[in-house]
Protein backbone atom coordinates (compact mmCIF):
# COMPACT_ATOMS: atom_id res chain seq x y z
CA UNK A 1 0.00 0.00 0.00
CA UNK A 2 1.69 3.90 -1.29
CA UNK A 3 1.64 5.99 1.11
CA UNK A 4 -1.73 7.93 -0.54
CA UNK A 5 -3.54 4.85 -0.71
CA UNK A 6 -3.88 4.75 3.35
CA UNK A 7 -5.79 7.59 3.64
CA UNK A 8 -8.66 5.95 1.05
CA UNK A 9 -11.50 8.12 0.54
CA UNK A 10 -11.69 10.47 3.33
CA UNK A 11 -10.33 14.19 3.39
CA UNK A 12 -7.16 14.75 4.98
CA UNK A 13 -5.46 18.07 6.11
CA UNK A 14 -2.50 19.45 5.01
CA UNK A 15 -0.31 18.59 8.60
CA UNK A 16 -1.41 14.82 8.06
CA UNK A 17 0.07 14.76 4.71
CA UNK A 18 3.71 16.78 5.48
CA UNK A 19 3.60 13.96 8.48
CA UNK A 20 3.19 11.02 5.98
CA UNK A 21 5.82 12.67 3.74
CA UNK A 22 8.29 13.50 6.29
CA UNK A 23 11.23 11.35 5.51
CA UNK A 24 10.95 13.63 2.17
CA UNK A 25 13.68 16.89 1.89
CA UNK A 26 10.93 18.69 1.59
CA UNK A 27 7.62 17.62 2.17
CA UNK A 28 5.93 20.62 1.21
CA UNK A 29 7.41 20.44 -2.65
CA UNK A 30 6.07 16.19 -2.43
CA UNK A 31 2.41 17.41 -1.92
CA UNK A 32 2.76 20.09 -4.98
CA UNK A 33 3.98 17.63 -7.01
CA UNK A 34 1.46 15.43 -6.06
CA UNK A 35 -1.31 17.67 -6.69
CA UNK A 36 0.43 18.55 -10.33
CA UNK A 37 0.04 15.33 -11.72
CA UNK A 38 -3.48 15.05 -10.52
CA UNK A 39 -3.07 12.04 -7.65
CA UNK A 40 -4.04 14.49 -5.33
CA UNK A 41 -7.35 16.49 -5.24
CA UNK A 42 -7.03 20.03 -3.57
CA UNK A 43 -10.51 20.89 -2.25
CA UNK A 44 -9.40 23.96 -0.10
CA UNK A 45 -6.39 25.77 1.54
CA UNK A 46 -4.98 22.86 3.26
CA UNK A 47 -7.68 20.22 2.74
CA UNK A 48 -7.36 17.64 -0.08
CA UNK A 49 -9.06 13.79 -1.36
CA UNK A 50 -6.79 11.31 -2.61
CA UNK A 51 -7.66 10.69 -6.09
CA UNK A 52 -9.65 7.64 -7.20
CA UNK A 53 -7.09 6.16 -9.59
CA UNK A 54 -4.92 5.78 -6.77
CA UNK A 55 -7.37 3.61 -4.11
CA UNK A 56 -9.67 2.77 -7.11
CA UNK A 57 -13.02 3.99 -5.38
CA UNK A 58 -15.48 7.09 -6.16
CA UNK A 59 -15.07 9.80 -4.31
CA UNK A 60 -18.10 10.24 -1.86
CA UNK A 61 -19.44 13.69 -2.51
CA UNK A 62 -21.76 13.34 0.81
CA UNK A 63 -18.59 12.87 2.66
CA UNK A 64 -16.34 15.44 1.58
CA UNK A 65 -19.50 18.02 1.66
CA UNK A 66 -18.81 16.94 5.68
CA UNK A 67 -15.18 17.69 5.88
CA UNK A 68 -15.24 20.68 3.57
CA UNK A 69 -17.46 23.14 5.98
CA UNK A 70 -18.79 21.94 9.16
CA UNK A 71 -20.49 21.93 11.68
CA UNK A 72 -22.72 20.70 8.31
CA UNK A 73 -24.90 17.69 6.68
CA UNK A 74 -26.14 16.59 3.50
CA UNK A 75 -29.52 17.86 2.78
CA UNK A 76 -31.59 19.93 0.43
CA UNK A 77 -31.85 18.31 -2.93
CA UNK A 78 -29.06 16.86 -2.67
CA UNK A 79 -30.40 14.35 0.14
CA UNK A 80 -33.65 14.25 -1.51
CA UNK A 81 -32.11 12.17 -4.89
CA UNK A 82 -29.86 10.30 -2.86
CA UNK A 83 -33.17 8.81 -1.55
CA UNK A 84 -34.39 8.71 -4.60
CA UNK A 85 -37.27 10.91 -4.07
CA UNK A 86 -36.52 13.58 -6.84
CA UNK A 87 -35.71 12.68 -10.43
CA UNK A 88 -33.64 15.69 -11.24
CA UNK A 89 -29.87 15.29 -11.16
CA UNK A 90 -28.25 17.61 -8.69
CA UNK A 91 -26.08 19.64 -10.19
CA UNK A 92 -23.96 20.76 -7.11
CA UNK A 93 -23.82 19.14 -3.53
CA UNK A 94 -25.92 20.92 -1.39
CA UNK A 95 -25.60 20.93 3.01
CA UNK A 96 -26.87 22.89 5.66
CA UNK A 97 -24.97 24.57 8.34
CA UNK A 98 -25.35 26.66 11.14
CA UNK A 99 -22.24 28.70 10.51
CA UNK A 100 -22.48 31.56 7.44
CA UNK A 101 -23.86 30.24 3.97
CA UNK A 102 -20.87 29.36 1.93
CA UNK A 103 -19.90 27.95 -1.75
CA UNK A 104 -16.83 26.03 -2.78
CA UNK A 105 -15.87 25.29 -6.47
CA UNK A 106 -13.52 22.60 -6.33
CA UNK A 107 -12.21 20.37 -9.18
CA UNK A 108 -14.38 17.55 -8.51
CA UNK A 109 -17.73 19.89 -8.19
CA UNK A 110 -19.40 22.74 -6.58
CA UNK A 111 -20.54 23.05 -2.63
CA UNK A 112 -23.49 24.72 -1.47
CA UNK A 113 -23.92 25.09 1.81
CA UNK A 114 -27.23 26.96 3.58
CA UNK A 115 -27.72 28.17 6.85
CA UNK A 116 -29.81 27.53 9.31
CA UNK A 117 -30.91 28.81 13.26
CA UNK A 118 -28.38 26.83 15.41
CA UNK A 119 -31.66 24.99 17.91
CA UNK A 120 -33.16 24.03 14.06
CA UNK A 121 -30.24 22.40 12.90
CA UNK A 122 -29.80 19.25 14.84
CA UNK A 123 -33.75 17.74 14.33
CA UNK A 124 -33.76 14.79 12.18
CA UNK A 125 -30.19 14.20 11.27
CA UNK A 126 -28.82 10.85 11.12
CA UNK A 127 -25.22 8.91 10.29
CA UNK A 128 -25.00 7.19 7.35
CA UNK A 129 -22.56 4.18 6.71
CA UNK A 130 -21.66 3.09 3.67
CA UNK A 131 -19.91 -0.41 3.43
CA UNK A 132 -19.59 -0.15 6.84
CA UNK A 133 -16.20 1.81 7.01
CA UNK A 134 -17.22 5.28 5.99
CA UNK A 135 -19.75 7.83 7.94
CA UNK A 136 -21.23 11.05 7.05
CA UNK A 137 -24.56 13.06 8.38
CA UNK A 138 -26.91 13.87 6.42
CA UNK A 139 -30.43 14.84 7.08
CA UNK A 140 -33.45 12.24 6.88
CA UNK A 141 -36.21 12.74 4.17
CA UNK A 142 -38.46 14.36 6.38
CA UNK A 143 -35.63 17.20 7.50
CA UNK A 144 -34.87 17.32 3.89
CA UNK A 145 -38.24 18.60 3.15
CA UNK A 146 -38.05 20.84 6.02
CA UNK A 147 -34.90 22.04 5.11
CA UNK A 148 -36.36 22.76 1.51
CA UNK A 149 -39.54 24.87 2.92
CA UNK A 150 -37.37 27.26 5.26
CA UNK A 151 -34.61 27.78 2.89
CA UNK A 152 -36.81 28.72 0.12
CA UNK A 153 -37.14 32.43 -0.10
CA UNK A 154 -40.38 33.89 -0.39
CA UNK A 155 -42.22 30.63 0.14
CA UNK A 156 -45.85 30.99 1.00
CA UNK A 157 -48.34 28.10 1.54
CA UNK A 158 -51.34 28.08 3.28
CA UNK A 159 -52.89 24.98 2.93
CA UNK A 160 -52.65 21.39 2.86
CA UNK A 161 -53.38 21.17 -1.33
CA UNK A 162 -51.15 24.35 -1.76
CA UNK A 163 -48.36 22.09 -0.24
CA UNK A 164 -49.29 18.95 -2.12
CA UNK A 165 -48.96 21.12 -4.99
CA UNK A 166 -45.36 22.22 -3.89
CA UNK A 167 -44.13 18.72 -2.91
CA UNK A 168 -45.18 17.11 -6.18
CA UNK A 169 -45.32 19.45 -9.17
CA UNK A 170 -42.42 21.94 -7.82
CA UNK A 171 -40.08 19.40 -5.86
CA UNK A 172 -41.22 16.74 -8.05
CA UNK A 173 -40.85 13.88 -4.68
CA UNK A 174 -41.72 10.71 -5.24
CA UNK A 175 -43.01 9.17 -1.76
CA UNK A 176 -42.98 5.79 -2.84
CA UNK A 177 -39.18 5.69 -2.12
CA UNK A 178 -38.89 5.82 1.40
CA UNK A 179 -40.59 3.19 3.42
CA UNK A 180 -42.21 4.89 6.42
CA UNK A 181 -41.46 8.70 7.56
CA UNK A 182 -41.21 9.79 10.80
CA UNK A 183 -43.69 12.74 10.94
CA UNK A 184 -42.21 13.48 15.09
CA UNK A 185 -39.13 15.28 13.13
CA UNK A 186 -41.30 17.69 11.24
CA UNK A 187 -43.31 17.81 14.40
CA UNK A 188 -40.05 19.52 16.38
CA UNK A 189 -38.99 21.87 13.44
CA UNK A 190 -42.23 23.87 13.44
CA UNK A 191 -41.47 24.33 17.38
CA UNK A 192 -38.54 26.35 16.43
CA UNK A 193 -40.84 29.01 15.21
CA UNK A 194 -39.17 28.67 11.52
CA UNK A 195 -41.88 28.82 8.49
CA UNK A 196 -44.66 27.43 10.94
CA UNK A 197 -47.42 27.86 8.95
CA UNK A 198 -45.63 25.90 5.73
CA UNK A 199 -44.54 23.35 8.06
CA UNK A 200 -47.86 22.70 9.71
CA UNK A 201 -49.23 22.44 6.32
CA UNK A 202 -46.41 19.65 5.67
CA UNK A 203 -47.30 17.77 9.26
CA UNK A 204 -51.15 17.71 8.12
CA UNK A 205 -50.09 16.45 4.93
CA UNK A 206 -47.75 13.96 5.33
CA UNK A 207 -50.55 12.51 8.25
CA UNK A 208 -52.75 12.19 5.37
Amino acid sequence: MTVLEQFGIIPIDYSALVTAFANYKSPKDKIAALVKIGSLIRLKKGLFVVAPKIHKHPLMMELIANHLYGPSYFSLESALSFYGMIPERVHSTRSVTFKRARQFSTAIGIFDYVRVPDAYFGIGVRQEFIDNQYVFLMASPEKAICDMIITTPGLRIQSVKAMQSYLEEDLRIDFSNVDNYNTEIIRHCIAMGRKKTELTQLYKFMEQ
